[in-house]
């Protein structure tokens, strides 16, 4: 009489993992946060510099003999200043934040998930007040560009054309500014939700 062998082979019940471990996913959206946040901080400090030496001094004359130095700045703009105020605290937030995730980084234990929150609600906020700077400026920027026949307000850039591509070029690089904020809250939220919904 034949005896059948019913022990499992131990090759059968040892699962194979179906990815790359917890903790080196989360190294990973770390090193991708980091990353985002150095390109915000770039972005924000040439675009406040190039909007800060954006000034432009430009001799007009009016009458034969009669010339005025006229001077163009973003001092002169209220929605200038705020633009500069706002992409100054976006540079200042990124170094904070990616200092923060530089030691989460290093930290052996992985990301903390309130710290993850705090920067989600953060970066939204940030990335209206950024957002709406870029659109005041922009706005004043394009009045600048075309001028308004409805209001009567003439454009200048055809008189100070270095001005007007320091702004808009400033105004450029606030734009990666925002969007870089955005795929930042967009990131966190992602990695929250794995967080949650991981058993």
């Amino acid at each position: 009489m034949t005896s059948t062998d019913t022990t499992t082979p131990s090759y059968a019940t040892t699962a194979k993992p179906s990815g790359p471990p917890l903790e080196h996913k989360g190294s990973i959206g770390l090193v991708v946060d980091v990353g985002l946040r150095f390109l915000l901080f770039a972005a924000a400090l040439v675009a406040v510099i190039v909007m800060v030496t954006s000034k432009q001094t430009k001799v007009i004359t009016f009458a034969p003999g009669i010339s005025i130095p006229l001077v163009a700045k973003f001092t002169q703009s209220p929605a200038f200043v705020y633009f500069v105020a706002a992409l100054s605290v976006a540079c200042l937030y990124s170094v904070i934040t990616g200092v923060l995730s530089v030691l989460v980084l290093m930290k052996p234990g992985g990301q903390s998930t309130t710290l993850q929150l705090y920067f989600v609600m953060l970066d939204a906020l940030l990335l209206g007040i950024v957002a709406a700077a870029t659109g005041a400026a922009g706005g004043v920027g394009y009045i600048g560009y075309k001028g308004n026949s409805h209001t009567q307000w003439q454009k200048v850039c055809d008189h100070f054309g270095s001005f007007c591509t320091h702004f808009a070029a400033s105004i450029f690089l606030s734009l990666i500014s925002s969007i870089t904020l955005l795929l930042l809250v967009w990131f966190s939220v992602y990695v929250l939700s794995k967080k949650i919904n991981s058993p």
